[in-house]
């Protein structure tokens, strides 16, 4: 008989498990689902991602909670002895009890598992599951209780009960997250009946270094299976490439070796097709499973090298920058996550020019369907495994619970080609430099005395993930944490990854300064920015709150010293506007401009072969998981804010990049006059292109003042922008623009004279524009934007031409979740036609601002 599938998705309810009386029982709409969901749908709490009702729910944490299915015996199902029938319940979220018609048949303590159980014997006609959930909160507090006279719990975001939990660390909260601890089947529940059954199929394989072959083992398990024979294939758009029939060992592993002679390639998106087979292992009339998979060489290269040591990853012999983005999950309540929603965000990665995601240590082992649009789209993906910011403990229960949750999702996760690293953690090891926990690194490689130091958690990231990893999927490159570099301090930038916090957080550098932050890698920065004017309205309702500083506003952004933050970043370098929508915008664009630096800065450190200094930049964070203001560059609703544009920019195929000499302004005793006369400046382009590309560049420089030119164009004719390199092109470039007395240091400095301008560079192929940027005087809140003679032109129903009689920063259309536009957040400078493409909504009825603008926002009036 053929293996049968039945979705215990519906009929189930839901209580209270204090409760007693029959009328307590509540429905739920449908499984997979988390308690507030349930309870929200029921109308027995507030939508807790509205106004301060996060803290109207919190109570919820401290209960326990009961779901009851009750359901027929399904008419699908046989009754023979020789078939089995077997529960699957693929995650439970958290501390869970199953019982099966009054029989306990599962006890789980571990929300990143899903379980199998063989109900065969205890399947009637009529039926009762139920699965009590206990208070992860709760028993967090209780294990922290038991094991605190062998382990030590520090942590660092919120309460210690989540540490020796093996649960989503964010529901305790995190700097941008609310504190909702949820409880329930988070993922499918259903029935399975066969005879026998593939469990899974994978390879363990690699392609030759020239790129001609890829060989290694197929594998195949399977249940039941006695000595029937398995198929094992390999299709390639639906014509069979390789095939080959097998028997079934005693332990039901099936296992070959397999060799394809030029295999066609998986690669990131720019780089060539995101080419995948289909891998299919076939059980007689019985089951049969496939998988999409893709065949691609996968390094990290770490050599030494003028820098230090080298961080950086070559997939099919091509070196690859990772510009990309962090990312969270992508909801509080991950069960009303459909799989579009993941296909959509991952849409957006490619719009954004953006080639990895790094899923976060502090959520879950992400979705298939995550993974499933970044194989399909070429998105690489690093995954830390599931510990952030803590000290984890090791004791033998804690310790099997972890192997267990490694290895079944390496298993789930291993065949998709997107993924290309597996770190041990997110900043643990920052913990243990916080507390000066035991770590010698060179001279203590006993992995047994490890345990017994007071950083114990090393024997998880150093010795037990690595083996795991290395038994389940050998050929992927494993790393021991984020950030970490060879046992070095995590701030060394000489070697591995670093997170850059020294922007927002630690010194609070300014972003002009990201030419002095460097790294091999910077796997996580960023900078805050309230989301556009929907979303703020949307989460909070009360017109009087609306507002910069108000309570609502306060307890919505959850990061330390947010405002205090915010607006030291926004006054240092703008003039202030308090009401909603103008700070709305200053925020966005402080934001845009700490991408555009960093970035640009960053990237330009890609230099050449054998000279990758920065091997990648990851923005902290691409997303949010509720609406609210953070560090994301897209909100919770797929609203895209200014920043995410201006990394698009940056992580061209080819751009360009213009930096200035940085002089200080807000130390005591600096000359803020020093940016004014310093008139060097540098010039380069960097190409991911494979090979060189013949370019035109030209550089204006305009008065901020009037929109003329202040000197002749420099055109510097035809220039060769060298293959997956940075072509510098001037450096320290000095140019004289109006009365050479300004420039004299030991000259009093005229400010009435004084004549500001951009730097504006363009770069062409053929008649072509392919890139531009622009370096404006710092800081900005020392220019004069007044009258900017900003006017638009409808070219068509959807196609906006804007420009502008003097040089413009920041201009920003309010976007909301049906807008729809090509570019947001840019600069416009006279003698440029800015061509914007809009979806979505009319032309004039886009709002917009920039800085200067006479008003908080303006309409579009556009001629046409």
């Amino acid at each position: 008989m053929a293996l049968t599938r039945y979705d215990l998705d519906r009929g189930w309810t839901f209580r209270l498990s204090e409760s007693s009386s029959a009328e307590d029982w509540l429905p739920v709409q449908k499984v997979p689902s988390q308690i507030h969901m349930d309870l929200l749908a029921n109308k027995k709490i507030p939508d807790p991602f509205i106004d301060l009702n996060e803290l109207a729910i919190r109570w919820i944490a401290e209960k326990d909670w009961i779901y009851r299915a009750q359901f027929k015996k399904p008419t699908e199902l046989t009754a023979q002895e020789s078939v089995t029938t077997d529960l699957v319940l693929e995650g439970l979220d958290t501390f869970a009890t199953v019982r099966l018609n009054g029989t306990e048949i599962l006890k789980s303590d571990n929300m990143f598992l899903s379980h199998r159980v063989d109900i065969s014997s205890l399947l009637k006609d009529d039926n009762v599951l139920e699965i009590t959930f206990d208070s992860a909160m709760l028993r967090g507090r209780e294990l922290v209780k038991e094991h605190s006279h062998e382990h030590t719990f520090y942590v660092r975001q919120t309460e210690v009960s989540r540490v020796p939990v093996r649960k989503a660390q964010y529901n305790w909260g995190w700097d941008w997250g609310p504190i909702l601890m949820t409880a329930g089947p988070w993922r499918p529940v259903y029935l399975e009946q066969y005879v026998s059954r593939i469990d899974d199929v994978w390879t363990h394989c690699e392609v030759s270094e020239d790129l001609k072959t890829c060989s290694g083992r197929i594998f195949a398990k399977v249940a039941r299976a006695e000595l029937k024979p398995v198929t094992l294939s390999l299709f390639l758009s639906g014509s069979k490439v390789w095939e080959k029939e097998c028997l079934v060992d005693s332990a039901g592993l099936v296992t070959t070796d397999f060799h394809i002679d030029n295999p066609e390639l998986w690669y990131p998106f720019g780089y060539g097709p995101q080419t995948r087979y289909e891998l299919k292992a076939t059980l007689s009339s019985s089951d049969q499973k496939s998988k999409l998979i893709g065949f691609r060489r996968s390094e990290l290269i770490q050599e030494k090298d003028e820098f230090g040591k080298s961080f950086y990853f070559r997939i099919n012999g091509i070196d690859v920058f990772a510009g990309g983005s962090c990312w969270i999950p992508a909801d509080s309540f991950l069960s009303q996550i459909p799989a579009q929603r993941y296909h959509d965000w991952m849409k957006l990665m490619v719009e954004g020019n953006q080639h990895m995601l790094r899923i976060w240590g502090g959520g879950i082992y992400e979705d298939d369907s995550l993974f499933d649009a970044c194989d399909e789209l070429g998105v690489l993906v690093w995954h830390d495994f599931q510990f952030a910011c803590a000290s984890y403990p090791t004791y033998p229960s804690y310790l099997e619970s972890v192997e267990h949750e490694a290895r079944q999702n390496l298993r789930r996760l291993r065949s998709h080609p997107s993924i290309v690293i597996w770190a041990g953690n997110n900043e643990d090891y920052q913990v243990q430099e916080r507390y000066h926990l035991d770590y010698d690194y060179e001279g203590d490689k006993d992995p047994q005395s490890w345990l017994k130091s007071s950083f114990p958690a090393r024997y998880t990231y150093e010795y037990l993930l690595p083996k795991i990893v290395k038994e389940e999927d050998p050929f992927i490159v494993y790393h021991p944490s984020s950030p970490w570099g060879d046992g070095k301090h995590t701030t060394d930038s000489t070697v591995g990854d670093i997170h850059q916090w020294n922007i927002w957080h630690g010194a609070m550098n300014r972003y002009q300064e990201t030419h002095l932050l460097s790294g091999r890698f910077i796997s996580e920065f960023g900078m805050e920015a309230y989301p556009h004017l929907e979303t703020t309205r949307g989460m909070i309702k009360d017109p009087q709150q609306q507002y910069p500083g108000s309570m609502m506003m306060d307890f919505r952004n959850k990061a330390i010293d947010h405002e205090r933050r915010m607006v030291t970043y926004v006054a240092e370098n703008f003039q202030i506007k308090y009401d909603l929508p103008s700070y709305t915008h200053l925020t966005q664009v402080v934001q845009a401009e700490t991408m555009h630096f960093a970035y640009k800065t960053w990237r330009r450190e890609w230099g050449k072969p054998g000279a990758r200094k920065c091997g990648g930049v990851l923005v902290w964070q691409l997303n949010d998981c509720w609406p609210t203001m953070s560090w994301a560059v897209v909100d919770y609703y797929l609203v895209k804010k200014p920043a995410f544009y201006a990394i698009a920019k940056a992580l061209k195929p080819l751009a360009v990049g213009i930096s200035r000499t940085y002089h200080e302004w807000t130390a005591g005793h600096s000359d803020p006059t020093l940016p004014f006369r310093d008139t060097k400046f540098d010039l380069w382009v960097v190409s991911s292109r494979s090979k060189p590309v013949q370019v035109e560049i030209a550089v204006r420089f305009i008065s901020v003042r009037t929109g003329k030119d202040v000197q002749s164009p420099l055109k510097l004719g035809t220039i060769i922008a060298q293959a997956n390199s940075t072509t510098e092109i001037l450096k320290e470039h000095a140019v004289v623009v109006g009365d050479p007395k300004l420039n004299d240091t030991t000259q009093p400095f005229d400010l009435v004279k004084y004549d500001p301008y951009v730097i504006h560079a363009v770069v062409k192929v053929g008649d072509e524009i392919i890139a531009t940027d622009t370096s404006w005087p710092q800081p900005l809140k020392y220019l004069d934007f007044a009258n900017r003679d900003v006017e638009f032109k409808a070219l068509s129903a959807t196609k906006l031409a804007i420009f502008a009689n003097r040089p413009v920063k920041g201009l920003v259309f309010e976007e909301t979740r049906t807008t729809k536009l090509s570019d947001n957040g840019f600069d416009l400078v006279p003698g440029e036609d800015k061509v914007v493409y809009v979806t979505g909504v009319s032309l004039d009825s886009l709002r917009y601002t920039y800085i200067g603008a006479p008003e908080g926002s303006l309409e579009v009036s556009v001629s046409g």
